[in-house]
């Protein structure tokens, strides 16, 4: 049986249809031009189902704080307002078009122009496009739905001009052209490939967001070929190795396939990622980078190129630090049980699983599995039967060989050599002296 890893999609503000229609009705009728815009518009016109309803309008951010009692300007400068309506919060921006681009993320200034305006400041000509409730039209100034229709992902305009407005928008291609099956057009493809080292110069931060949310999700597979043919693998790579070249792109014979038709963690992702990468760099057994040592280069490549949480470290960590169960000597009992109570051993198990589908030590990992299996739940991790406590009261002073006694006595409890704490107690003042005397022992 497969393990099961539960996903943990980052909390979303909450906004309704309903709430957001009202906002719309609100602006009109105070004499404003009021439009769905962007993703939801999108998705409607896809069939697909929408989270977030943006509202895109006339009236300039002033205007719109007039209008509602409960508002928020996060971003009052670029015409956009949060108005938190019901238990909705709903993103009201006012039409613009963009000055110059320096800092590769927001215009230096905006002009508040009309909806056509607005429409050809947008990054991709499926996102372009405005839907009318009111009337029920959907309005289409750059050829989005003919591009939806023709399954077509393509930049509004000049694809360079837009990728250097914001380069990140090299990596929502991506994510798009994966989630919505999209092919990217020639002309969009060529601009990502000409502009992809200029990712060097966006934040970590931003980058890792953008990759949780194209590589956690379900088309994960999707969007690793196309980081690979588009060549900006090697670039979001290259905090783990520096030799890295784009000759060294490789199919993700351990990423692929990993916990289809469910969302999975970061910390899981980037084990994946790793252990293809350095795998394919020098055509090696993959679990030769599940080592306490990769883990820990691994975590702080992934920490300086990335800015992972402390969350997602452990995970990388936990999952990568697995070898041990690939040694030439079977694990014992204790040492499984050990493993299967550690945050994050059923994410370690996938990655052991895709070791073994794509050709490595699959006797080794049938066996695992069949250990794991066997194990009665209630017996994997219980209360241990001795503390330190416990010692204390048994006459001896703490220090090193007290975590060495303990642990050799948990080892048996876990191997049910010992049940009761009276076998615990008897264990410990055979094991003790012997211990300590080790550890007193001139080198």
């Amino acid at each position: 049986m497969m393990p099961k890893v539960a996903s943990s999609p980052h909390a979303q503000p909450v906004c309704r249809f309903e709430d957001a229609l009202d906002v719309i009705y609100t602006l009109r009728s105070n004499s404003h031009v009021a439009y769905f815009a962007g993703g939801c518009v999108r998705d409607r016109v896809m069939g697909l189902p929408s989270k977030d309803w943006d509202v895109a309008t006339d009236a300039e951010p002033s205007r719109v704080r007039h209008l509602f009692k409960n508002t928020q300007a996060v971003g009052q400068a670029f015409g956009v307002i949060l108005v938190r309506h019901n238990q909705s919060t709903i993103e009201v921006a006012t039409f613009r078009s963009d000055g110059a681009y320096d800092d590769g993320r927001r215009p230096n200034s905006v002009k508040f122009v009309n909806a056509e305006q607005d429409a050809q400041r947008r990054d991709f000509t499926i996102n372009g496009l405005f839907w009318d409730p009111i009337e029920d039209r959907i309005i289409d100034y750059v050829d989005g739905v003919r591009d939806i229709n023709s399954k077509i992902l393509r930049a509004i305009g000049s694809a360079d001009v837009r990728f250097s407005e914001d380069y990140l928008r090299m990596l929502r291609a991506v994510r798009f052209a994966a989630r919505l099956d999209l092919t990217i057009h020639p002309d969009t493809r060529r601009a990502i490939e000409a502009n992809r080292h200029s990712l060097v110069g966006i934040s970590p931060e931003r980058i890792a967001d953008e990759l949780r949310t194209m590589l956690c999700a379900i088309t994960r597979d999707q969007s690793r070929r196309l980081l690979n043919e588009l060549r900006l693998m090697p670039i979001l790579m290259r905090f783990l190795d520096a030799g890295a070249s784009e000759a060294n792109s490789r199919d993700g014979a351990i990423f692929d396939g990993l916990a289809p038709r469910r969302a999975i963690g970061f910390g899981l992702v980037l084990a994946a990622l790793i252990v293809d990468w350095r795998a394919a760099r020098s055509n090696a057994d993959p679990a030769l980078f599940l080592t306490e040592n990769a883990a820990r280069l691994a975590v702080s490549a992934m920490r300086k190129s990335l800015r992972i949480s402390n969350e997602e470290s452990d995970e990388l960590a936990g999952v990568t630090e697995s070898a041990h169960l690939l040694n030439d000597a079977f694990p014992r009992v204790a040492v499984l049980k050990r493993f299967l109570a550690r945050p994050f051993s059923n994410e370690a198990r996938l990655l052991l699983n895709r070791i073994s589908q794509a050709g490595w030590h699959q006797e080794r990992i049938v066996r695992l599995e069949a250990a794991f299996e066997s194990f009665d739940p209630n017996t994997v991790a219980p209360i241990p039967l001795l503390n330190g406590d416990d010692l204390v009261s048994l006459g001896y002073s703490p220090g090193k060989a007290f975590k060495i006694v303990l642990d050799f006595i948990y080892d048996e409890q876990l191997e049910d050599r010992v049940s009761t704490k009276e076998q615990a107690i008897d264990l410990a003042r055979s094991e003790y002296p012997k211990v300590e005397s080790a550890q007193t022992r001139p080198a």
